[in-house]
């Protein structure tokens, strides 16, 4: 497909969408949620893709917050449905069957940061920086920032982020459990290919079984226990269990099909 705000990329079953407004940090415009909820359509319904690389063009940013000259005259319903697009698309990344991977190459702020945390895991360059600086404008994170910080750094320092604006750095947010590893800015691609690479190895549905069960945690609808035990059950019953257990009694690689 042809987007006008992001790049995108296939190989080795990683599709690797790039937010691309350098010129304006990568910061998110109506024209960004289009393009990338199509974008994660498209994950959705393409067999080939198999995990996916979110990151942003450029050295500076990966996305630097949202494009503020598209809030100017909004009223609050329309704040409002603003805010539910970028949640519901967040959403959508985050209940995505198929691995999605932040890789955060600068500065993650706002709705930066907010979209690297839909993702189901970040890794960051050395030079990255995390914030929510909604404060400064007199508003407070609205696509989902304000819940996910607080599921994966704590509730103190998530407080503390969201209510004085200030920015962690890439060593701060490995300590905070945000990311998963900081790496030298010319080896994020590659270091994050080379763990996409291990899980594409592994069994489709079983992988898509993780998130859904991980996920159920912090969803109030759902007994998180009840949700694995009967995904457990989906698990056994596929045709990739019976390989996988079969190639690990006979010392072998398994050949998994997503069946």
């Amino acid at each position: 497909m042809n987007y006008q705000t992001i790049l995108t990329n296939f190989e080795n079953g990683i599709c690797t969408i790039t937010i691309n407004r350098p010129d304006k940090l990568n910061a998110l415009n109506k024209q960004v949620f289009t393009d990338l909820d199509a974008a994660i359509d498209e994950v959705y319904n393409n067999a080939d893709i198999k995990t996916v690389i979110i990151t942003g063009a450029g050295p500076k940013a990966f996305v630097a917050g949202a494009d503020i000259t598209e809030f100017g005259g909004l009223d609050k319903e329309q704040a409002m449905a603003l805010a539910k697009r970028g949640q519901d698309i967040f959403f959508k990344i985050e209940n995505c069957k198929k691995p999605v991977v932040a890789a955060v190459n600068g500065f993650a702020l706002g709705g930066g940061c907010e979209l690297a945390m839909a993702c189901h895991f970040r890794l960051c360059s050395e030079n990255a920086k995390f914030g929510q600086p909604e404060v400064n404008l007199g508003l407070i994170p609205g696509y989902g920032g304000t819940q996910r910080l607080t599921q994966l750094i704590g509730k103190g320092r998530a407080m503390e982020m969201l209510m004085s604006a200030n920015m962690i750095d890439a060593h701060a947010a490995l300590q905070h459990g945000l990311v998963n590893y900081v790496v030298p800015a010319e080896e994020l691609l590659n270091k994050t290919k080379s763990i996409l690479e291990l899980i594409n190895s592994k069994a489709p549905l079983a992988v898509a079984a993780c998130i859904k069960a991980a996920n159920a945690v912090f969803d109030e609808t759902q007994n998180g226990y009840a949700t694995e035990i009967s995904s457990f059950g989906d698990c056994f019953i596929t045709e990739d269990m019976k390989e996988g257990t079969s190639a690990f009694l006979e010392k072998r690689k398994a050949n998994f099909q997503g069946k």
